[in-house]
């Protein structure tokens, strides 16, 4: 039997808000879809261990990182902050404070950047051991903010270093490669990690 499709105000209504509902719905899951997957994000690789490595007569601490995407990262700005606890009128609480680097900016960060924070008598880790960062349950965390070039956003990267990821007394291997032909500077990515001991009397000295 053939029926007759509803008919009236009431019906044209229903049908009026299901169409401006599914196009509004629509909209909104393309809206969600594209914003999540064209966002820019920034893949920073980080060294495996951060180091105490001998620095201009003193120490450092240092870390090394470098670009995983095509994309060029442009204005990165590293703050690093120091965390540990620490007793204070009895009770144990952890302490936050910020680590001043040797640089904190770079213009391009084309291929590989090692932070330093130089370990000198206004440094908060100055005078503390190995065993002193262990006690403490010492971290060192990291943020970095850059924009990428190609679209133009400001792109973020975190990561940290707890007492047991720094090695003491060592330093970072060499990362670049012999000079191309053509005089282009390329660097070996599976070296980022490595590291090398430090001679003891070459440590003294320094």
């Amino acid at each position: 039997m053939r029926r007759n499709p509803p008919v009236g105000l009431a019906a044209n209504t229903i049908v009026t808000i299901e169409s401006l509902v599914g196009l509004l719905s629509v909209a909104f899951a393309t809206g969600l879809f594209f914003a999540r997957f064209s966002r820019p994000t920034a893949k920073i690789i980080f060294s495996n261990s951060a180091i105490v490595a001998p620095y201009r007569g003193i120490t450092a601490f240092e870390f090394r990182i470098t670009n995983a995407r095509n994309n060029q990262i442009i204005e990165l700005h590293a703050d690093v902050a120091f965390s540990r606890f620490v007793v204070e009128n009895g009770r144990r609480i952890r302490r936050f404070r910020p680590l001043t680097l040797e640089r904190d900016k770079v213009s391009f960060f084309s291929l590989s950047w090692t932070i330093v924070h130089p370990i000198d008598e206004s440094s908060p880790m100055h005078g503390l051991t190995e065993h002193d960062l262990l006690e403490s349950d010492a971290e060192f965390l990291i943020l970095l903010t850059g924009i990428d070039e190609t679209f133009s956003q400001t792109v973020h990267a975190r990561s940290s270093y707890k007492a047991d990821e720094v090695v003491w007394n060592v330093k970072f291997g060499d990362i670049y490669n012999p000079p191309t032909p053509t005089g282009r500077l390329t660097i070996d990515v599976r070296k980022l990690h490595s590291i090398e001991q430090v001679k003891t009397d070459l440590y003294r000295e320094q």
